[in-house]
């Protein structure tokens, strides 16, 4: 089985994935001090309580928008796992879209692989709404080309910073609120996260497919941590929470030979 390895500036995503089938995935918070011993004994243990034994592990990708992290994901692959990983976007996992914005170089794998998934699964021109630590909203052709795109803060951080920069705003769970009308202090601050957010999301998707597009039909995808919550507003047309891991597993589809399990020379010879 495939372990695809989603790593967030929030949160890291494991899933064993077997012939496009997600079978089990675990959430640990990012922390790039964090070490590949630390992992092995969470994800091990985790396995464990699934039913898989670790040498189910047959591949390993990895996609990461936080650098810090990426060695000791690595090396809990080799050391741990036995199996040689491929880093999505480097060396021979380049990516195999076009990038049709000025810095290609700085857009993250995050929506590098959502582009990847969201054209595979879907063809024509697409915009995809990822709602993570920072809200998303990606514009592709249908000709497989990353348009750009805008991002914006995403609800915990913005709920984050209205707590830390005023004097008596509390922290709030993030829920849809019954109201728009809060009637209180925290119900005052989930409406303005959920509908300020749904907002900026609908005007902007609006504005992106007119500009990208015009008249053309496109696709709008929902995904991301928070999308569930957005479902019932008919934001996009379809919600896919696992976009990024999708995109994981395609871009090993493409170099098949990209993760490999280490021979007993291998691992003697580390």
């Amino acid at each position: 089985m495939l372990l695809a390895v989603d790593a967030g500036n929030t949160n890291l995503v494991f899933a064993l994935v077997d012939r496009g089938t997600i079978k089990a995935r675990w959430r640990i918070a990012t922390d790039p001090r964090r070490t590949a011993d630390q992992y092995a004994v969470w994800l091990h243990q985790l396995l464990e309580l699934e039913g898989y034994p670790k040498n189910t592990v047959e591949a390993v990708i990895i996609g990461t928008v936080v650098p810090r992290a990426l060695h000791n994901l690595e090396v809990l692959a080799t050391k741990y796992f036995h199996v040689e990983p491929l880093v999505a976007g480097q060396g021979k996992a380049a990516w195999p879209i076009r990038f049709d914005v000025d810095e290609p170089d700085n857009v993250g794998a995050d929506r590098a692989l959502n582009t990847m998934a969201a054209h595979a699964k879907y063809p024509g021109d697409l915009i995809v709404i990822d709602f993570g630590t920072a809200t998303t909203i990606n514009v592709i052709s249908g000709n497989r080309e990353y348009l750009g795109g805008t991002i914006l803060p995403g609800l915990r951080i913005a709920m984050e910073a209205l707590e830390k920069n005023t004097a008596r705003l509390p922290t709030v769970e993030i829920v849809p609120p019954h109201d728009i009308i809060g009637r209180s202090t925290i119900e005052s601050i989930q409406s303005g996260l959920y509908f300020g957010t749904r907002a900026m999301v609908i005007g902007l998707t609006r504005e992106l497919r007119k500009a990208a597009f015009g008249a053309e039909s496109t696709v709008v995808i929902g995904t991301g941590g928070f999308a569930r919550l957005f479902e019932r507003e008919k934001m996009f047309d379809v919600l896919v929470p696992d976009l990024v891991l999708l995109g994981l597993q395609r871009a090993l589809e493409m170099n098949a030979d990209g993760s490999r399990r280490w021979t007993r020379q291998d691992v003697e010879s580390a």
